[in-house]
């Protein structure tokens, strides 16, 4: 393996930067579909707020869920909502 300058190994640390730089460019275009899809939906009508809450809710667990959901209803409650 050749080192460059202060014992780096130079083509160990170029393949580190070109694999995170080509996960960067699937990245991109991962958002990009998730953009259109968004897109897509507002087109028929759907609220994407809502879409992208129902989104982040769907990734927590069950007990999480209820916890956050209780202490909502604790404050709203507390302000007399």
């Amino acid at each position: 393996m050749a080192e460059g300058s202060g014992g780096v190994a130079a083509e160990r640390l170029r393949s580190f930067i070109e694999r995170v730089e080509r996960l960067e460019e699937d990245k991109a275009a991962i958002m990009e579909d998730i953009k259109e899809v968004f897109a897509e939906a507002k087109g028929e009508g759907y609220d994407v707020k809502i879409l992208r809450q129902v989104i982040r809710i769907r990734k927590m667990d069950r007990a999480e869920r209820q916890e956050q959901e209780a202490i909502l209803d604790l404050y709203l409650s507390a302000l007399g909502e």
